[in-house]
């Protein structure tokens, strides 16, 4: 993802970028260490459990700053899980649609 990326295609450039390391596995990937960890899925989960207590905490003590970098960390490892399920951003666009 280069530094030109419009704001608004952040996300799909992310998940593009998840599903070319899920694809190819590159060794120099933390990505791919979430999904070739020996704990399995359970670590990419512990991770995203990890990502939401921190920004918890963040919101907590009325860091802005730091809640806007745990939530970015947050949103990653969510998009690392639902690609580990086969599911798509459109999917999580679709499922969010429904609720307007």
């Amino acid at each position: 993802m280069d530094a030109d990326t419009p704001t608004d295609e952040v996300l799909d450039e992310l998940v593009a970028t998840i599903e070319s390391r899920k694809a190819e596995l590159p060794e120099d990937s933390y990505t791919t260490t979430l999904f070739t960890h020996e704990k399995g899925k359970n670590y990419a989960l512990e991770k995203l459990g990890e990502e939401a207590t921190e920004t918890i905490l963040a919101a907590k003590d009325d860091d802005r700053e730091e809640l806007l970098y745990e939530s970015a960390d947050l949103v990653y490892h969510l998009l690392v899980v639902l690609a580990m399920h086969d599911a798509s951003l459109d999917d999580l666009r679709e499922e969010l649609k429904k609720r307007f």
